[in-house]
């Protein structure tokens, strides 16, 4: 008699163990549209006789990866600001949460090959780019793990294809446009994405920048992240003309609805495109948000209200909007969203266990990957009796 109840509680028990839970159950029992396609906003022209499409067809594998990858670059932010009011992160830190349908856009529209630079708010394309999140996050409390082994912190990191990062306004765009004359001058076939701010926007490098590419028909891509805000000034009290899409002049431009992935996935799609073709530079202007502050020691709510950011973030969320076209055309369901938070949150959380507890670079590497390619060689630091070896 116990052998027999013994040998029913084991079946029970065994079929609790193996049961799957309740939401996987729903998730595969969900009969899923394969494809849809939605309308997106039409882009504002200028220059130009026909512009992106005014649809967009979106695959269901497409859109949960496009979801994976805005939702892992949502919680790394709101790590990195936890990390910063906990002192592992200090310096500068410029974070993007809100505006991550422009870097998953950005690079769901251009070739892995293709080239980016941007500016100091940088860690959401990073990611895009193939950087690990815990490389992200080590960089940013400056550990051996990070992307630039921990000596380039938030404004500084880099990867294949990826050329940052960069702390001085505006001084990227020059660059893109010269890594956009080395993609020429190779005839590879590739372009170079080149980021910048509405705040860097009336820099007198851009124009310089301009006028070169137009005149030497530049496989370049200019792109405006306008977030309405350049550091604590409106746009409207910054700039006489906020159209910054027709500030190429004699360049064509597009204006674009920075807060749907899909809009700028299309617009980026048509841009590449015309480049590639040989006609020369092209402007975007991504119209999108910032939901933090313009760096961690700016609140944000100084020069907006509290109220301004809650009704973003209620109609305009590139999540949210991502997530209810998907489920409203049943290419997911909400249980399975869920399911994906659950991961994220769990790859975020043990990506900032490593940033905090991954070794800090040893002093007599500070001389490191000076050069790219060099013999080693020696310099010396701020105190010229001490002496580091710097090797590629």
């Amino acid at each position: 008699m116990k052998k027999m109840l013994a040998a029913v509680v084991s079946r029970v028990l065994s079929g609790v163990a193996t049961q799957k839970p309740s939401s996987r159950v729903l998730v595969a029992s969900c009969n899923y549209s394969k494809q849809a396609t939605f309308e997106i906003k039409k882009c504002d022209l200028y220059n130009l006789e026909e512009g992106p499409p005014v649809t967009a067809e979106l695959t269901r594998e497409d859109g949960l990866k496009y979801y994976r990858l805005m939702q892992t670059v949502r919680r790394m932010e709101l790590k990195a600001d936890q990390l910063y009011k906990q002192k592992f992160i200090r310096g500068f830190c410029h974070l993007c949460d809100g505006q991550e349908a422009c870097c998953v856009g950005l690079e769901a529209g251009i070739r892995h090959t293709d080239h980016v630079i941007t500016s100091y708010r940088a860690h959401g394309i990073c990611v895009t780019r193939g950087i690990p999140v815990r490389a992200v996050l080590a960089e940013l409390t400056g550990r051996r793990g990070g992307c630039a082994k921990g000596k380039g912190g938030s404004m500084h990191m880099y990867a294949k294809n990826f050329y940052g990062g960069n702390g001085i306004v505006g001084a990227q765009v020059p660059l893109g446009a010269g890594i956009a004359l080395a993609c020429k001058y190779k005839e590879n076939k590739e372009i170079c994405l080149t980021l910048y701010g509405d705040g860097a926007a009336n820099q007198g490098q851009l124009f310089e920048a301009y006028n070169m590419a137009a005149l030497w028909k530049l496989p370049c891509v200019f792109i405006c992240e306008n977030n309405r805000y350049g550091m604590g000034t409106a746009v409207e009290r910054a700039a006489a003309t906020p159209d910054y899409y027709k500030r190429g002049s004699f360049i064509p431009g597009l204006r674009v609805d920075g807060m749907d992935i899909l809009c700028v996935r299309e617009a980026t799609k048509f841009a590449a495109d015309y480049c590639r073709s040989g006609k020369g530079p092209i402007l975007m202007e991504l119209q999108t948000y910032r939901y933090h502050g313009h760096s961690m020691s700016d609140p944000g709510i100084s020069y907006r209200s509290r109220q301004e950011i809650q009704d973003v973030r209620s109609k305009s969320d590139p999540i949210m909007l991502l997530k209810d076209k998907m489920v409203n055309s049943k290419l997911a369901t909400v249980e399975e969203f869920k399911e994906i938070d659950g991961e994220v949150k769990k790859e975020i959380e043990d990506a900032a266990q490593f940033a905090i507890t991954d070794p800090e670079p040893p002093l007599e590497e500070l001389g490191h990957h000076i050069y790219s390619s060099s013999p080693p060689f020696e310099l010396r630091g701020a105190n010229q009796w001490i002496k580091f070896k710097s090797i590629s």
